[in-house]
């Protein structure tokens, strides 16, 4: 239960409530460049300085290669604020990033057309 006086800021099941803003400061861009299909990975190297926990969180994902949308959707963030992290964590020395390789151009009018059929299948 949640204390007299806590109001929203407790929720019996979740815990305490945090906008997704705060974990990032505020910021809204990352300082480097990350699609939501990069892969991050950790380093092993220790973080210098203080970072939140989900700064912890989010480097725990990363023991192996794994994209910043399966981060932000294990962490329950929004993606930019998943990026925001994750660039933090890029900057300390603590991951490295990849964009995404595609082995096709991705804007090839054959595989937009191929995808568009399957989604009409689907419906």
């Amino acid at each position: 239960m949640a204390a007299a006086g806590d109001g929203p800021w407790l929720d019996d099941a979740a815990g305490r409530l945090v906008r997704p803003f705060t974990v990032s400061n505020g910021r809204t861009e990352p300082s480097i460049a990350l699609d939501l299909m990069s892969q991050v990975m950790a380093t092993g190297s220790t973080p210098l300085g203080y970072l939140g926990p989900e700064h912890a969180q989010a480097l725990d994902l990363c023991r192996a290669p794994v994209s910043v949308a399966e981060i932000a959707a294990h962490l329950k963030l929004p993606a930019v604020v998943t990026k925001v992290l994750l660039s933090d964590l890029v900057d300390c020395g603590a991951l490295t990033a990849k964009p995404p390789v595609f082995h096709h151009n991705p804007t090839d009018r054959s595989l937009l057309e191929a995808v568009l059929d399957g989604l009409r299948r689907q419906l």
